[in-house]
């Protein structure tokens, strides 16, 4: 799959990537029903993704039990995409630790990008997503 955030992806590699996935953590998810962040991992959840939710100051969202880090969640969960809801300086410490778990691919969501973490990622062999919403793409190609 070509670099997915440089310039926008392709249909078909998002496609791909969304299709393929059945794991999502989510960094940064809030356990605050008017968050983005929650927003957008119910709806995931809703349409057939497990959410992980990541986030030292949550216990559990969403009905998924919350880990501090990337790096806490279970050997035996293997996680797709690594969804991002932090600041852009934080992205590539969540790259590293995205990289370290074999994560397939980083989504640094609307308005995140950080060519740092995109080539952390990247050089590690993750499909990269930045600065696009992973709700809005996934509901735009699946016509809902």
């Amino acid at each position: 799959m070509a670099d997915l955030g440089v310039t926008k992806p392709i249909d078909r590699e998002l496609r791909a990537l969304l299709g393929d996935a059945k794991v999502v953590a989510v960094v940064g998810l809030s356990s605050k029903p008017w968050r983005d962040s929650f927003d957008i991992a119910e709806y995931l959840q809703r349409n057939g993704y497990r959410i992980i939710p990541v986030n030292p100051k949550e216990t559990e969202v969403l009905g998924e039990r919350a880990y501090p880090t990337l790096l806490d969640v279970p050997d035996d969960v293997r996680v797709d995409i690594v969804d991002v809801f932090r600041r852009a300086a934080e992205a590539p410490e969540v790259a590293r630790q995205a990289v370290a778990i074999g994560a397939r691919a980083l989504w640094l969501q609307e308005g995140i990008v950080n060519e740092e973490a995109a080539t952390i990622a990247t050089e590690a062999g993750l499909d990269v997503v930045m600065g696009l919403c992973i709700r809005h793409e996934r509901s735009r190609l699946e016509g809902d």
